[in-house]
């Protein structure tokens, strides 16, 4: 694309625009310019939630998608792609899901995680190769992460994920964008322009943070990783996720710490069938076969009601 088009595209974008708010930055002082930032990051959770709607669609069809065996892929580049992997990655330990089950790709590879990698996602090309490494079918869905929403790479992907079938996301910060125009389902938070013109890992960076935590943890309650607000499906994998992984077997069955190690060790460290035992007396055998057949809903397996308000 010549530069001249690129800088006529550059001037139509919400996230490239100047701040007049911001304008005499360079002559505040660090208080000032603290203060500054965060009146601007006041907006961003307000932007957020005029695109809830638009969120809600797109984690039914993550739902669905992993009902049905598919996974939920992110893919973008720089700080966009970055957040994606970053989100991707926390879902196994969180959750205590396959590794492979969020998918985060990013232009230029694993490398770019730290390093700018030059023209990675001038390519579209690159967007539709990477999906294609990795086997994205028909099942999955798709999510483009671009704050201006016209990335090549970003673009070549989700042109991909249509041909192929795969339900499609976008995920920018300007209405009406390139990459909202290809998706079954356009998120674009406006948080207007930023604090350092064109800084777009700051609000822009944060909506899009926000939006991630909402489609994967909203996905995770909605196939069963949770109990109430606890996550009982934690993957215990160091001293501190046991702690946890205690504290929530003594919370929802009232049993002592003591108990609560007895019941993990005899459940492999599997906190949802900890509880579960805990809550029945069930054995692992029983409890595993009472999980399964309620869709790994603990509230189900166990014939749990809600708490009584109070």
């Amino acid at each position: 694309m010549a530069t001249s088009t690129l800088i006529a595209e550059l001037e139509h974008l919400v996230s490239e625009a100047r701040n007049p708010r911001t304008v005499e930055i360079d002559l505040m002082s660090t208080a000032e310019i603290l203060a500054a930032m965060n009146a601007e990051d006041a907006g961003v959770a307000e932007a957020v939630r005029k695109v809830l709607p638009e969120i809600a669609q797109a984690v039914d069809g993550i739902v669905a998608a992993f009902k049905a065996g598919g996974r939920l892929i992110y893919i973008g580049a720089g700080t966009s792609g970055r957040l994606g992997v970053l989100d991707a990655s926390e879902c196994p330990p969180t959750f205590g899901v396959p590794e492979g089950m969020v998918v985060g790709l990013i232009a230029g590879g694993d490398r770019a995680l730290r390093h700018p990698i030059e023209g990675a996602e001038d390519d579209p090309s690159q967007g539709r190769g990477d999906l294609e490494k990795v086997g994205t079918s028909a099942k999955d869905v798709v999510v483009g992460i671009a704050v201006s929403g016209r990335t090549p790479y970003v673009i070549g992907a989700l042109e991909y994920a249509r041909e192929i079938g795969a339900m499609t996301v976008a995920l920018s910060c300007n209405p009406g964008s390139a990459i909202a125009k290809l998706a079954d389902v356009a998120i674009s938070p406006v948080v207007g322009p930023e604090a350092l013109t064109g800084s777009t890992r700051l609000k822009s960076g944060t909506a899009q943070k926000l939006v991630l935590n909402m489609l994967t943890t909203a996905s995770m309650i909605r196939i069963g990783k949770s109990y109430e607000n606890l996550m009982v499906d934690v993957s215990v994998s160091n001293q501190k996720l046991m702690a946890r992984a205690i504290r929530i077997l003594v919370e929802v069955t009232g049993c002592s710490p003591e108990g609560a190690r007895e019941y993990l060790a005899a459940s492999n460290n599997n906190v949802k069938l900890a509880i579960l035992m805990a809550l029945t007396g069930m054995n692992a055998a029983d409890a595993e076969v009472a999980l399964a057949q309620a869709d790994g809903f603990l509230r189900r397996a166990a014939g749990l009601k809600p708490r009584a308000a109070g």
